[in-house]
C-alpha cells in the first residue's frame, strides 16, 4: 500500500488533519488503533452505547472567546452549542464530620460551551469531511522504517493480517509516550525520544464518573451542579445534563488510578452515589443509570508512566523531532500544539502546524530535480 502521508491516529487531531489535506487534494491513510474513531473523545448513552446525543466520557467543555480556532471548526461543521449550567448556588465539602458549605458562585468568564449531542458529534461531522477508504480502525502500527525518500510503516490488524504502508511523510497524531513505544529504524536520537517520555499526557491519569437521573432535582433544590471536595472519593463535580435535557452530575476523581483499580468499579460507584447523597440529598443515590471510564486502565491512551497523575502538558518551543527523522515525521497530537496543549483546541492547532509541515516538505520533494 502506498500513500503520500499516513496518519497515526484517529481522534481529533487526526481527523482534523485528514480533512485539511484532503482540501488540498493530498492522499493519505489515516491508521487508528482502536475500533472507532475519537480517541479521547467518547461520546455514550446511558447504557454506554455510541450515539448522537449522550455523555461525554472525554473531553466536554470549550471556551470560544479564547479559542477561536476551535469555535470556528465547530461553526463550519454546522454543530449546536449550549452552555454548562452554572446557575445556582456551588457545594463545597471540606471535612466528612462537616456539612458541606453552599455559596453562591460568580458568573463564570469565559462561559464555557458544549456541544449538543456531545463531543463525539464533533467526530462524525470531521469523519464525513473525508473519504472513507482513507481510514483503517483496528489497525496498529508497529515499526517505522527510514529509507531513501519514503517511509516504511509496519501495520498489523486486529485479525493478526500484517501489512506494509510506504509514505513520503508521517503526522503522529498521538500522544508523544505513545509514540516512544513504537520502533523506528534509525532509532530516534536520545534527547527527542526523552522529550517524548517526559510529556505528560492529558486525560491519562484521569476517570469520570456520571450518574443519569428521570430529573435534575439538584436545581430544583437551587443548585448548580458543581461541588469541590477534599473529602472525595470525587474532587471536582459537575451538572452533565445534556441539551436535550438527559439529568446527570458527573465527577472527576480524586482517587488515584492504583486505588480506583483496587477498590473495582463497582464499589468505586457505590463511593461515589453515597458523596452525591451527601452532598445532593437522598434523591441522588438511586440513578438510572451509571457510566465509568478510567482513563488510566486504556492501553491506547495511557502508559504506566500516567498512572501517578502528573502536570498539565505546557507548550513547548524546541522541535519535537531531531535527526533524518526531522525531514519525514510531525508529531500532531494535542500534547504538542503551541498553544493550549492537551486541550481539544490544542489538537486543532497541532495538526494545522503539522499539515503546514508536511506540505511545505512535499512541495520541496516536487521540486527536487531527479528524485
Amino acid at each position: 500500500m502506498q500513500t503520500e502521508v499516513a496518519i497515526i491516529g484517529g481522534g481529533l487531531a487526526g481527523l482534523y488533519a485528514g480533512k485539511l489535506l484532503h482540501s488540498r487534494g493530498i492522499s493519505f491513510t489515516l491508521i487508528e488503533a482502536r475500533e472507532r474513531l475519537g480517541g479521547r473523545i467518547l461520546t455514550r448513552d446511558e447504557e454506554g452505547t455510541p450515539t448522537d446525543d449522550g455523555f461525554d466520557l472525554g473531553p466536554s467543555w470549550f471556551w470560544p472567546e479564547i479559542q477561536p480556532r476551535l469555535a470556528a471548526l465547530v461553526h463550519e461543521l454546522g454543530l449546536a452549542t449550549f452552555s454548562q449550567h452554572n446557575e445556582g448556588e456551588v457545594i463545597f465539602e471540606r471535612m466528612s464530620r462537616e456539612t458541606p458549605w453552599r455559596y453562591r458562585a460568580t458568573q463564570q468568564e469565559p462561559q464555557s460551551l458544549r456541544i449538543a449531542g456531545g463531543t463525539g458529534m464533533l467526530i462524525r461531522a470531521l469523519e464525513k469531511q473525508i473519504p472513507g477508504d482513507s481510514i483503517l480502525v483496528g489497525t496498529r502500527v508497529r515499526q517505522m522504517i527510514l529509507a531513501a525518500n519514503e517511509v516504511s510503516l509496519s501495520i498489523s490488524k486486529v485479525d493478526g493480517t500484517a501489512h506494509t504502508l510506504t509514505a513520503k511523510q508521517v503526522i503522529a497524531a498521538v500522544p508523544p509516550r505513545l509514540l516512544a513505544k513504537l520502533a523506528f529504524s534509525p532509532g530516534m536520537d536520545s534527547v527527542t525520544e526523552q522529550r517524548w517520555k517526559e510529556t505528560a499526557t492529558w486525560m491519562a491519569p484521569h476517570a469520570k464518573f456520571f450518574a443519569i437521573y428521570e430529573r435534575a432535582f439538584w436545581r430544583d433544590a437551587g443548585l448548580s451542579g458543581t461541588a469541590q471536595s477534599l473529602v472525595g472519593p470525587l474532587g471536582e463535580i459537575h451538572d452533565a445534563t445534556t441539551a436535550s435535557g438527559k439529568a446527570a452530575l458527573f465527577g472527576f476523581p480524586s482517587v488515584g488510578a492504583d486505588a480506583r483499580a483496587a477498590m473495582g468499579e463497582s464499589a468505586f460507584a457505590k463511593s461515589c452515589l453515597e458523596q452525591f447523597a451527601r452532598l445532593y440529598g437522598p434523591e441522588a443515590r438511586h440513578p438510572r443509570a451509571t457510566l465509568f471510564k478510567d482513563w488510566a486502565a486504556d492501553s491506547l491512551t495511557a502508559t504506566s508512566d500516567d498512572r501517578n497523575g502528573g502536570t498539565h502538558p505546557k507548550p513547548f518551543a524546541a522541535p519535537w523531532v531531531n535527526g533524518d527523522w526531522q525531514h519525514f515525521l510531525s508529531l500532531g497530537g494535542s500534547e504538542t500544539s503551541g498553544t493550549e496543549p492537551g486541550y481539544m483546541a490544542g489538537a486543532v492547532s497541532a495538526a494545522e502546524r503539522a499539515v503546514d509541515e508536511v506540505i511545505q516538505r512535499l512541495q520541496l520533494t516536487d521540486r527536487t530535480p531527479n528524485k
